[in-house]
């Protein structure tokens, strides 16, 4: 199950980026989910997810541009990988550029800052639904109080 409350053409769902997921299965992804490293960065309506496929943040197009927004995103604060219930949730605070001007964001991307685009493995997408912009103020992606990811692994 995924779970935003900030979730299109070109984006049509929110969702996990599998081959990552895949390698944190196996144990090759070399990241853990509580790290205070990752980031979130923001694209427009034309980036086309394949959620499939895509596993680097070299696969990501039209990144937004804006004052106070920087190329690669935010750095994510209070990560947290919890099992309780049957369920697997993973949790961070609320991503927030400060004083920014920021124009047609579509959705968050959430992914391991390794260092380069091509070694940053991408984890998930929140779709924003439709688009999204600040004009001098904050510009906040507020997470799920249920989570940013949920597993419900007891069907």
């Amino acid at each position: 199950d995924w779970s935003s409350d900030v979730c299109s053409s070109d984006l049509t769902a929110s969702g996990l980026f599998g081959l990552t997921w895949e390698k944190m299965w196996i144990d090759t992804a070399g990241q853990s989910m509580e790290a205070e490293t990752h980031k979130c960065m923001m694209t427009t309506d034309t980036y086309t997810p394949d959620f499939n496929a895509h596993d680097f943040r070299v696969d990501v197009t039209n990144e937004v541009t804006g004052t106070g927004y920087t190329l690669g995103g935010q750095t994510i604060t209070g990560t947290e990988w919890t099992i309780s219930g049957g369920v697997a949730t993973y949790d961070h605070a609320d991503v927030a550029w400060t004083t920014s001007t920021i124009a047609n964001a579509m959705c968050g991307i959430d992914y391991f800052n390794v260092g380069a685009d091509t070694t940053d493995q991408l984890l998930f997408l929140m779709d924003f639904v439709t688009a999204a912009s600040s004009s001098g103020g904050t510009f906040t992606i507020q997470i799920n109080a249920s989570g940013a990811v949920t597993l419900d692994f007891t069907p």
